[in-house]
Order: structure tokens, then C-alpha cells, then sequence
């Protein structure tokens, strides 16, 4: 597996491409915006994106959705919790962000557990509601996508429709903190860290 990095959007969100060696094949975590950047790096390595996976719901996570699906042909995918959320720009919260009215139609409505293969790649959807009802981490191998879930230090903010602190809090124990201390971590905003660090460090997680 091979990944990349790219924040894009006016919230710098972190968009991640993923994609198996060998086949070239491709899914794309988040595409916040910026649509030619991300399109650059996909034309430049020759990939072929198959999936558009949304960790959440909000504005700043879904800008590029759109084009990347129409310029892809790709399928969009989101836990049925925020499938809503997604067609709604009230909920999604896009105008309030500085985007244009956003208001998608996800392809696929994803559950815990559901398992997602390009090429010899297999990515585990994890639901950790919190952030928002239907927020997901995305595990591959040793790597976790986290979202706005948990980031380096921090936890993502829960004061927003859907969200819950107590949620959050018990998505993190319970499903990423089980995880072995060497997973690294990649959240939707800032930079990566691992389970170790966030078990040992991260003041929301102290008791």
C-alpha cells in the first residue's frame, strides 16, 4: 500500500490517496477541495481512482466529492448515518464553511465492519460516532485514517448536530485505543501520530 497526503480546501483538511502498486488502482479518503491539485497527483501517478470514501459528513471534508466523482467515475461512500447529512447542506454545514451549497447523493451507505479491496489492498470501516453520528476511521494494515475523530493531541469537536463528547470519547477507548500502540494515526486535519503517543499524551484521554 502506498498513500499520500494532501490538505486541501479552505480548512486545509488532510486528503488522503491510497493505492495498490501493482494495479495501480485507487480510493481517495476526504477530498476537501482543490480539485486540479488532487487531480494533478492521480494524473501524475497514473492511478485509477475506484472509491471516494468520506470519513463524515462536513463541508470541509466534501468540497472536491463532486468533480472527483464526475472526472472518476468513482463511488461515493459514507456510513448510512451521515448519508443525510451529506444531501443537506443545512446539515453539512457547506455554505456556513465558504463553500458553494454542497449537496451529494452517496453512492453506497457503509456499517462497522464492512471491508473495502482495491487491488491487494483491503480497507476495514470502523464507525466511531462522535464527531458525528455516522463518523468512520479507515483501517489499512498498520494505518488508521482517523477523521476528525483523533488527532495528534486533540479529539475532534463535538458541538456541532450530531455530535457528543461522551460519544467521541467512547469511540476513541473503545475502537482505536485497542488498536497495538504502533498503529500510526492520519487524521483530517494536522499532522500523524500513533496510538501510543495519543494513549500516553492526549489530555482527553487521561481518565
Amino acid at each position: 500500500m502506498k498513500f499520500k497526503r494532501l490538505p486541501l480546501g479552505i480548512y486545509q483538511a488532510n486528503c488522503y490517496i491510497i493505492w495498490d502498486e501493482q494495479s495501480k488502482k485507487a480510493a481517495v479518503i476526504d477530498p476537501g477541495g482543490d480539485f486540479e491539485e488532487l487531480n494533478k497527483f492521480i494524473e501524475n501517478n497514473k492511478l485509477s481512482v475506484q472509491y471516494i470514501l468520506l470519513t463524515h459528513g462536513h463541508g470541509d471534508h466534501i468540497g472536491a466529492v463532486a468533480d472527483a466523482r464526475e472526472n472518476y467515475k468513482a463511488e461515493v461512500m459514507i456510513h448510512m448515518d451521515d448519508y443525510d447529512m451529506l444531501k443537506n447542506t443545512n446539515k453539512n454545514y457547506s455554505s456556513q464553511m465558504g463553500y458553494n451549497k454542497i449537496e451529494i447523493e452517496a453512492d453506497k451507505k457503509i456499517v462497522d465492519g464492512d471491508i473495502i479491496n482495491i487491488g491487494a489492498i483491503s480497507m476495514e470501516i470502523i464507525h466511531t460516532p462522535g464527531h458525528t453520528r455516522g463518523s468512520i476511521c479507515i483501517k489499512c494494515d498498520n494505518v488508521v485514517f482517523s477523521g476528525d475523530t483523533l488527532f495528534a493531541g486533540s479529539i475532534g469537536r463535538t458541538d456541532l448536530g450530531g455530535g457528543s463528547f461522551e460519544d467521541i470519547i467512547g469511540s476513541i477507548k473503545n475502537k482505536l485505543l485497542t488498536l497495538p500502540d504502533n498503529t500510526e494515526v492520519y487524521p483530517g486535519h494536522g499532522p500523524s501520530t500513533t496510538i501510543e503517543i495519543e494513549k500516553k499524551h492526549n489530555p482527553f484521554l487521561k481518565n
